[in-house]
């Protein structure tokens, strides 16, 4: 089974304004609105791409019930935490001539509900994949990346982590079986500029030597390396497409390469397929769709990489 937590939820309410007046009154000219969240967009394109996993994190009040809501329409499985301290965050996500966003607070995450977090990742099984995704909520505490892998520890699990800086190295000891930072995050981590796949490498490798199994970097239009635990190196240009869409490109990237492993036990194919799947949600408006991705396959010439 495939579990996303998502800490901090989201309704996301994207709008369109064509020209945005500050201080001014502005209209919409179309509005969507999503669930959000960086496991909840992993959830989402696996679910595109034939898996079914199980969303965990926590949702307050009414916000909280329409997230939960929509991620069940969308045919999620999910299991949010009840929170009673605030309410579930709305992010506004202008699009106009410039993107802006304005992210909520998010509700008042306390230790008993953290406990029935915890009670929840009992149930988890040997073989089971967890995917810890995006940052943690200031009212709970900066180690609890580091907290549940160390709590599941006893188990045989595949976690994957999609984080920054020491959110992603204070995990590392434990192993786990993804981590995809992007070339900004892994030269934050180092203190150094990394611009090309080539200059990626080694300090992806130092990432392995500290513990990660598998380390995916994403470099948007430069492309993506893979750095496998079986000592394969993968490096991959960027599929060629007109950029539409800017949030969850890296969830989907995830999300791919989940499916590409379970597929075939490949780490070529897991790799190739999480370049085209980030890609696929880049270039449309909502989530990766299957035949999206088996496009940019042929165009990177791995057509037959997915059957």
């Amino acid at each position: 089974m495939i579990y996303t937590v998502t800490f901090n939820p989201s309704l996301d309410y994207i709008v369109t304004v064509e020209h945005l007046k500050l201080g001014a009154v502005n209209r919409t000219n179309n509005e969507i609105m999503n669930p959000g969240g960086k496991g909840i967009n992993v959830s989402l394109v696996l679910r595109n791409l034939g898996y079914d996993s199980t969303a965990l994190g926590f949702q307050a009040g009414f916000t909280g019930r329409e997230i939960a809501r929509l991620v069940e329409e969308r045919k999620i499985h999910s299991e949010f935490i009840e929170v009673e301290s605030g309410l579930s965050r709305i992010n506004v996500k202008i699009k106009s001539e410039e993107e802006s966003e304005i992210n909520g607070m998010g509700p008042g995450i306390g230790d008993a509900d953290i406990k029935k977090l915890y009670q929840q990742l009992d149930g988890l099984q040997d073989g089971d994949i967890l995917v810890l995704a995006g940052s943690i909520p200031s009212v709970m505490p900066e180690t609890m990346y580091r907290d549940i892998m160390e709590y599941l520890s006893a188990k045989n699990l595949r976690i994957v982590v999609d984080a920054t800086k020491d959110l992603l190295r204070n995990v590392l000891k434990f192993h786990p079986f993804l981590i995809k930072p992007n070339n900004h995050e892994l030269g934050e981590i180092y203190g150094v500029e990394l611009r090309t796949r080539e200059e990626v490498i080694p300090y992806a490798r130092k990432l392995q030597e500290e513990g990660a199994r598998n380390v995916l970097i994403s470099m948007a239009g430069e492309g993506a390396v893979l750095l496998a635990e079986n000592g394969d190196v993968y490096q991959s240009e960027a599929p060629k497409g007109e950029v539409k869409n800017s949030v969850g490109a890296g969830d989907s990237m995830v999300a791919g390469f989940i499916a590409g492993y379970l597929a075939a036990e490949s780490y070529e194919q897991a790799f190739y397929m999480g370049v085209c799947t980030g890609s696929a949600s880049a270039f449309s408006e909502g989530m990766a769709q299957e035949d999206k991705i088996r496009s940019l396959l042929g165009q990177l010439g791995k057509g037959d990489i997915w059957p």
